[in-house]
C-alpha cells in the first residue's frame, strides 16, 4: 500500500510524448508563446495525470483506493481552474473540454467493459490526447482556425498509427491489413486537408513519416515483434520526435514576429 499523500503518474511515456508533440506544434503554429500557452501547458498535463488514477480506481472499483481518489481529485481541481481561466479569454475552448469530457466517459465506460485497448478505444484517446494542440493554440491566439483543427486532424492520424504498429507484436492483432487500411483512410483524409486548405503542402507530407514507418516495420518485422519492447519504444521515439520536429519547422515562419 502507498501512503495516500505520495503523488501519482502516468506512466505511459507514449502518452506524455504525444501530449508534448501536441502542445509543441499547436504553439508553433500559434507562432508564439505567451503565458496562457504555459497555462494551457499545465491545464492538459494536470489532465493527462488526472485520468490514470481514475482509471486504475475503476480496474480495482471493488476496493476503494483513498489515493487514487485524491490525486485524481488534486490533478482534475488544477486542471479545471485552469481550464475555466483561459476559457474566460477565449470561450471558444468550452467546445474542447467537452469533447474532452465525452472522451473521459467513453474511456471510462471502456475500462469497465475491459476494452480499454481495442482499437475503438484507442483512436478516442489519441484523438483526446491531440486536442492539446487546439488548446496551446487558442490559449495563446485567443481563437480556434480551420488550420489549428486541420492540425489537430493530422497529429491524431500521426499518432494513432502506432496503434497499429504495436497491435503487432501480439499474436491475436498481429495482422497488416487493418494498419494498411488506417495509413490509407489517413492519406486520402490529409490530401483532403490540404485540397481545402486546413493545411499547408509541407505540413501535410510530415504525414509520409508514418508511411515510412509502417514501411519499415514491414521490412524488420521480425525483430519489430520479437525484439524487447524497449528497443520498439525507442524505434517510436524517434519517428515521434522526427514528426514533431519537421511539423514545428513547416508551421513556423522564417522569422518569428516580435513580441
Amino acid at each position: 500500500m502507498q501512503p495516500w499523500y505520495r503523488p501519482t503518474f502516468a506512466p505511459e511515456h507514449g502518452a506524455l510524448l504525444v501530449l508534448f508533440g501536441s502542445l509543441l506544434s499547436g504553439a508553433a503554429l500559434a507562432q508564439s508563446w505567451t503565458s496562457n500557452t504555459t497555462w494551457a501547458c499545465v491545464c492538459a498535463g494536470c489532465a493527462l495525470q488526472a485520468e490514470h488514477p481514475l482509471v486504475v480506481q475503476l480496474k480495482q472499483r471493488r476496493s476503494w483506493k483513498p489515493r487514487y481518489l485524491v490525486w485524481a481529485g488534486i490533478y482534475g481541481s488544477l486542471s479545471l481552474s485552469m481550464a475555466l481561466y483561459l476559457a474566460l479569454k477565449t470561450p471558444e475552448l468550452l467546445g474542447l473540454y467537452f469533447l474532452g469530457l465525452i472522451s473521459l466517459l467513453i474511456d471510462g465506460i471502456a475500462v469497465l467493459k475491459h476494452q480499454q485497448k481495442s482499437i475503438a478505444n484507442e483512436l478516442v484517446m489519441f484523438a483526446a490526447i491531440c486536442l492539446s494542440t487546439l488548446l496551446a493554440y487558442g490559449a495563446t491566439t485567443g481563437a480556434l482556425t480551420v488550420q489549428a483543427w486541420g492540425l489537430w486532424i493530422l497529429n491524431t492520424l500521426f499518432y494513432a498509427s502506432a496503434i497499429f504498429t504495436i497491435k503487432l507484436r501480439k499474436t491475436k492483432t498481429n495482422h497488416l491489413k487493418p494498419g494498411a487500411i488506417f495509413l490509407g483512410i489517413a492519406v486520402l483524409v490529409t490530401l483532403g486537408l490540404f485540397y481545402y486548405q486546413w493545411l499547408l503542402p509541407l505540413t501535410a507530407l510530415t504525414l509520409a513519416l508514418a508511411v515510412l514507418k509502417f514501411g519499415v516495420v514491414v521490412w524488420q518485422r521480425d525483430w519489430y515483434t520479437q525484439c524487447q519492447f524497449e528497443h520498439v519504444a525507442r524505434f517510436e521515439t524517434y519517428f515521434t520526435v522526427a514528426y514533431v520536429c519537421l511539423v514545428a519547422l513547416t508551421v513556423l515562419p522564417p522569422t518569428l514576429p516580435r513580441a
